[in-house]
């Protein structure tokens, strides 16, 4: 609970500070607007034999990118936003490499002004995934690494739409709040198949299912309100900070455990192609594990804005 109070107050102070905030970005212009970012981490450590101060010979690389496409026309509005991450590492001596980062999501709002405020009606769609298969590692009885395979592209896959009311103030401050909102969580039959025995599936489903889905089934529907938020503004010349919200609550099963998925992105530019970027991500899921997934990353790379 202190968690999510903590995510809360860091939008929240986020939010208000990026209101305060008056930039000509105010002024609503026609037509589309593109932007993004790509950007490839590096990272390599190696020692020789000799080195007497501990360390293992490893590297890591993290590739990102992110693409805006928003139009707009009189007091229609649809901003498209594109994710993508992918990060994976090697140690010396381990057989198999790890992914440190893998995402992929789509979000897309189109909404129609109502009068001259900033309130429109809106309606969302949001596309969530992951490229490559994810694994736990372990060793076998001789020792020897070991991994099973645990999620894959589109296991899980999560896809969520739904009508509600948006409150933009520009491209750079925006919150989305839809409370009839379908979603669906799809998953491959690898990790649901328990075959036909009544005591296995039941066992499979008490413990949660896959991602919330039931045993040989390979989706899941659920009903409830959703939130989206986001607020991007810059801290001093050259150093932006971007704050990302996703809350859900399920009518048809346990409401009160909200969904969150806070990204926090910093990013500081050295110049048109170094940037210094720092990214802070909290997920809530009671489908997938019982308690917060926390992810921070730290690097200089090189980046490219366009």
């Amino acid at each position: 609970m202190k968690k999510m109070l903590f995510v809360a107050v860091l939008f929240t102070a986020s939010f208000a500070w990026a209101q305060e905030e008056g930039t000509e970005d105010d002024t609503p212009k026609d037509g589309w607007t593109k932007s993004g970012n790509i950007g490839l981490i590096f990272n390599q450590a190696a020692f020789n034999a000799e080195w007497q101060g501990g360390g293992t010979s490893n590297y890591a690389a993290n590739a990102t990118l992110t693409y805006d496409f928003n139009y707009r026309q009189g007091k229609l509005t649809w901003d498209n936003r594109i994710l993508a991450d992918y990060g994976i590492t090697k140690i010396k001596d381990e057989e198999f490499s790890r992914k440190t980062n893998d995402r992929l999501e789509l979000n897309s709002i189109i909404g129609r002004q109502i009068n001259e405020t900033n309130w429109y009606y809106s309606f969302f769609m949001n596309f969530r995934t992951q490229f490559a298969k994810g694994y736990e590692f372990g060793e076998d009885a001789e020792g020897n690494d070991i991994r099973t395979e645990t999620t894959r592209f589109m296991s899980p896959g999560y896809l969520q739409f739904g009508p509600g009311m948006l409150w933009k103030k520009n491209d750079n401050l925006k919150v989305n709040l839809a409370p009839a909102t379908a979603r669906f969580i799809f998953v491959n039959s690898k990790f649901t198949d328990v075959g036909t025995d009544p005591a296995a599936i039941m066992a499979f489903n008490d413990a949660g299912g896959y991602f919330g889905v039931e045993a040989n089934e390979t989706s899941r529907f659920e009903f409830g309100a959703s939130l989206n938020a986001y607020a991007k503004f810059a801290i001093m010349e050259n150093i932006t900070l971007e704050n990302l919200l996703l809350l859900y609550s399920n009518y048809l099963e346990d409401p009160q455990n909200v969904d969150i998925d806070y990204t926090l992105n910093l990013v500081m530019k050295v110049n048109e192609w170094i940037n210094a970027t720092a990214t802070f991500q909290a997920i809530y899921d009671d489908n997938a594990i019982q308690g917060f997934q926390i992810r921070e990353t730290l690097g200089i790379g090189v980046g490219y804005q366009f």
